[in-house]
C-alpha cells in the first residue's frame, strides 16, 4: 500500500512539472510554492515544513541580490515553468519601512531610484487608479532585473511563468504582474508569454479602481489570492473611504444640492449631519497623508540609494481594498487547537506553516 501511494505522488509530481501552465487556482501548485518559498528563511522557518518536490533550487537557480527596502527575488524551474518568487518583509527596519510608507499615489508615473536609474511604471489604466507607495517602490527597483530574466528565459523557449509572493511579497507581486502584463501589451514582451500568479496572505494593494483593472487583465483564473480567514495582514493598510472615491455617477454629489432645497428646518439638520458624516474622513485623510506618505518619505529617501526621490505628490485618497480571485483558507477548532491565537505571537496566522496547514486540508468542490 505505502509503495503504491509513493507512486501516486511521484506520478502526481512528475504531471505537475511537465504540464503547461493552466489557469485557476491549483492545490497541489499553490501547496509546493510555498514550500519552495519557505527556503527563503533558515532552518527554524522550514523546520516543519517538507522541501517541494518540483520548486527545488537546484539546476537552474538565479537570487537577485538585496536592494530598495531590503528587496529581492528568486528564480527557479520546472521543464515548463518559471517561477519569480518575491521575498516579504524581513525582521530589519528598513524592510518594514516599506509597509508603513502607506500613503498612495497614481498607478501611472514614474520613479527615480537613483542617480542612474529611472523606472516608469504602469500598474493600471484607469486615470484614477492609485497604489500603496512602499510596495510601488519596492517593485521598481525589483522590475528592470525581473524583466532582463523573463527576456532571457524566453530566448531560450521559455514561456511559462509563475510569479509567487507572500506578505509583503504578494504586494509586490501585484504590481510586478502588472507591469509584465503591460509590456506584454505595448510590445517590450512577447504576447505568448503566459503569466500566472499566486499572492499569498497578501495585504491591500491600492484602492478600488486599480483592483477594477488587475482583476480584469488577470480575470479567468490567472491569478489567485490566497488568505488565511484568521490573518490580520490581507486587512491592511488601513482603509479611509471619502465622497472623492465614488464613481462619477453617485448620488451623494447632489446631497448640497439636496439639503440647500430642504425645507427649513429640515435644511439645517440635514448640513449637520452631513458634516458630521464627512468631515472626519476628511481629517483622517490628511493626516494619513501627512504621516504616512510626507514624513515617511523624508525617512524613506534617507535609508535608500543615493539619488532616490520620493514622490512629490500624493493620491487624495486610502481607500484600500482587497484585490485578486480570492481563494479562502477557513481556520476550524483543529486549526486553533494548534495555532491559537496569542497576543505576544503577532504573525501566528501569517506564517507559511499555518497556509500550508490549511492548504493541505483545503476540500476542493
Amino acid at each position: 500500500m505505502k509503495k503504491l501511494l509513493l507512486l501516486f505522488l511521484v506520478l502526481l509530481a512528475f504531471k505537475a512539472e511537465s504540464q503547461e501552465l493552466k489557469p485557476g487556482f491549483d492545490q497541489f501548485e499553490y501547496l509546493q510554492l510555498l514550500r519552495a518559498y519557505a527556503r527563503w528563511g533558515d532552518s527554524t522557518v522550514y523546520d516543519k515544513i517538507p522541501e517541494s518536490r518540483i520548486y527545488k533550487k537546484i539546476g537552474r537557480k538565479y537570487r537577485s541580490e538585496e536592494i530598495g527596502f531590503q528587496n529581492s527575488w528568486e528564480m527557479y524551474e520546472t521543464p515548463t515553468q518559471t517561477v519569480i518568487s518575491i521575498r516579504g518583509s524581513t525582521k530589519e527596519a528598513i524592510s518594514w519601512m516599506a509597509n508603513f510608507y502607506a500613503a498612495m499615489i497614481p498607478a501611472v508615473g514614474s520613479m527615480k531610484l537613483n542617480d542612474s536609474l529611472t523606472v516608469d511604471y504602469h500598474f493600471a489604466d484607469h486615470p484614477e487608479a492609485a497604489v500603496h507607495v512602499g510596495w510601488a517602490v519596492a517593485a521598481c527597483y525589483l522590475i528592470p532585473d525581473i524583466l532582463e530574466k523573463v527576456k532571457d528565459r524566453y530566448s531560450k523557449k521559455r514561456n511559462n511563468f509563475i510569479i509567487f509572493g507572500h506578505s509583503q511579497g504578494a504586494g509586490i507581486a501585484y504590481f510586478v504582474t502588472a507591469q509584465l502584463r503591460y509590456y506584454q501589451r505595448t510590445g517590450v514582451l512577447p504576447k505568448d508569454i503566459k503569466f500566472k500568479t499566486y499572492c499569498s496572505a497578501a495585504p491591500k494593494p491600492g484602492n478600488l479602481y486599480f483592483a477594477y483593472d488587475y482583476e480584469e487583465s488577470t480575470q479567468f483564473g490567472w491569478s489567485t489570492s490566497v488568505v488565511n480567514a484568521a490573518d490580520w495582514v490581507p486587512e491592511v493598510p488601513f482603509t479611509v473611504q471619502t465622497l472623492k472615491d465614488f464613481n462619477k455617477t453617485n448620488p451623494f454629489k447632489l446631497a448640497p444640492k439636496m439639503i440647500e432645497e430642504a425645507p427649513f428646518p429640515n435644511n439645517i439638520v440635514m448640513s449637520y449631519l452631513h458634516k458630521q458624516l464627512t468631515k472626519h474622513n476628511r481629517k483622517a485623510l490628511k493626516k494619513y497623508k501627512l504621516f504616512l506618505g510626507t514624513i515617511a518619505s523624508k525617512m524613506v529617501a534617507s535609508k535608500l540609494p543615493k539619488g532616490f526621490e520620493a514622490p512629490k505628490k500624493f493620491y487624495e485618497s486610502t481607500n484600500y481594498v482587497r484585490c485578486g480571485n480570492f481563494i479562502i483558507l477557513k481556520p476550524d477548532d483543529e486549526y486553533y487547537k494548534k495555532f491559537p491565537d496569542n497576543d505576544s505571537t503577532l504573525f501566528v496566522h501569517h506564517g507559511i506553516l499555518p497556509y500550508t496547514y490549511l492548504t493541505e486540508r483545503l476540500k476542493l468542490n
